[in-house]
């Protein structure tokens, strides 16, 4: 009965050493496959990156910066309006000094025709010096 259970051990002990052999080579030739692989992906992002034109990324990186500059000043912007609504009376009043303000303007341009086409024309003017 001893015999038997050496020889089922050895048996178990030559299949555990030829699956760690096996094993270790299929390690390296998956790691020889990774290296071809990484060469291969980084040679076409090498290539893409060199077919870049980079003289207009200045200009895609300021319209970057713009918009991000834009986000967070309307961030900051909702901060001060959700604090300013906080206080109990303030809201009410600017909205009061809002309709006069807009009262106030529609009356000095837009009361009789000859301040309404001055106004078409300031207009129509600011328009072509800023969209051509």
């Amino acid at each position: 009965m001893m015999t038997e259970t050496t020889e089922v051990k050895t048996e178990a002990q030559e299949v555990a050493a030829e699956t760690t052999a096996d094993s270790g080579v299929d390690l390296q030739a998956k790691a020889g496959e990774f290296k071809e692989r990484y060469a291969e992906v980084l040679g076409k992002v090498n290539s893409t990156l060199d077919g870049v034109d980079w003289n207009q990324m200045g200009r895609i990186g300021k319209a970057a910066g713009i918009l991000i500059a834009v986000i967070v000043a309307q961030i900051l912007i909702k901060g001060v309006l959700d604090t300013i609504n906080l206080l109990p009376v303030v809201p009410g009043l600017l909205e009061l000094l809002g309709l006069v303000v807009v009262g106030s303007w529609s009356w000095s341009n837009l009361r009789t025709s000859t301040k309404r086409e001055e106004l078409v024309q300031s207009i129509t003017k600011l328009r072509q010096e800023y969209l051509g």
